[in-house]
């Protein structure tokens, strides 16, 4: 938010207080005199209280400013101008009063024959209500300051909160592309173009998804699934046989909305401790089911069983990736309490990785 369109919205509400302060000032007296007053002198009294009114308005407009020029001053600074800002104010406004109600039009509240008790009487009561003024001032004043200090909080929050998720978001792990790039570069040596352009090709698909899509967005699990399959394809050139892949998503989950990029990290885990380790290879099995509102999406693999997330994240520190910290914090991000990320032994011996989310589909 900029400088000038919070002053501008604190000019126009300054202004809608005004108007409707002195307007309501104006009202009351008029409600006041209809107990006692005969009706030929209401309109005419009404319309003196008005010109009274604009006066005021005038003589606190004016103590506005000045206030606003001793803003950033000390408080005694402030108080002062405060105190005697009102005193030189009640004075200039009953003087106005006392002149309005000589003339001709204005002798309808007539202030001269109250003499010296106009003084004793109307005085205070016209400085205690320039003081009551300065003091609404600066409480309306102080709470708007507080509103725009804490939506600037919200704000930076909001910002933070942004920032973050794209900065979790494009991390990528290092090794994929450099295993990548060097399976291409092989078969280039190979002069197995064909296959290194399709690779290549594959390689920038699975880039230009990664970054084309909105981190603070949700896309469906089909759509991720086919991110997925573009960067399992890309491995396949590394692994061959070696790898296996078995896919059970049930028919409504593929519509459920997902953080984009979200399996990747958990199937590059797999690849790393399952496949790349075993001379057979292994099988990675990625299923997604819904059941009471929650999504359900479990990727597991056949290998050695290295399940707990502290060795698994603290293995991924020491390799360069983040991966597994990046989707935890990505999941807590999005959906706070909402979630969960468990890691456990699976039936096929090796790792189980479950993540629970809420269902949507919009």
């Amino acid at each position: 938010m900029s400088a000038y369109p919070f002053r501008s919205s604190l000019s126009t509400q300054f202004w809608i207080f005004q108007l409707t302060g002195w307007s309501t000032w104006v009202v009351l007296l008029v409600l006041r005199d209809l107990s006692f007053v005969p009706a030929e002198y209401i309109a005419t009294r009404a319309a003196i209280f008005a010109i009274d009114a604009l006066v005021g308005m005038l003589l606190t407009t004016l103590l506005r400013f000045s206030y606003r020029m001793v803003w950033e001053y000390p408080a005694p600074v402030r108080i002062a101008t405060v105190v005697f800002g009102s005193f030189f104010a009640s004075l200039v406004w009953l003087a106005v009063k006392t002149f309005i109600t000589s003339t001709d039009v204005g002798s309808a509240v007539d202030l001269r024959d109250y003499g010296l008790v106009t003084l004793i009487v109307l005085f205070p009561f016209s400085y205690a209500f320039m003081l009551v003024w300065s003091v609404l001032y600066f409480c309306i004043k102080y709470y708007q300051l507080f509103q725009l200090e804490k939506t600037k909080v919200l704000r930076s929050e909001a910002l933070a909160h942004e920032v973050q998720l794209r900065m979790l978001r494009y991390q990528l792990n290092p090794h994929f592309l450099f295993n990548t790039l060097n399976a291409i570069s092989t078969l280039v040596l190979q002069q197995d173009t064909k296959s290194a352009n399709s690779m290549l090709t594959k390689l920038s698909l699975f880039l230009r998804y990664s970054l084309d899509n909105d981190p603070l967005e949700q896309v469906p699990l089909q759509h991720e699934l086919s991110s997925v399959k573009l960067y399992l394809d890309i491995e396949k050139v590394r692994f061959e046989e070696r790898m296996k892949i078995e896919l059970e998503i049930a028919p409504e989950a593929e519509q459920a909305r997902v953080p984009s990029m979200l399996l990747q990290p958990l199937i590059e885990n797999s690849i790393k401790h399952a496949i790349a380790r075993s001379e057979e290879g292994g099988c990675i099995s990625i299923r997604a089911r819904v059941e009471a509102g929650r999504l359900i999406i479990q990727v597991e693999d056949d290998g050695p069983g290295i399940c707990d997330p502290e060795v698994l994240e603290a293995n991924a520190r020491r390799s360069g990736g983040v991966g597994l910290k990046n989707i935890r914090n990505r999941l807590k991000e999005i959906y706070g309490a909402a979630h969960s990320l468990a890691f456990s032994s699976g039936p096929m011996r090796g790792c189980l990785v479950t993540v629970v989310i809420p269902y949507e589909t919009k």
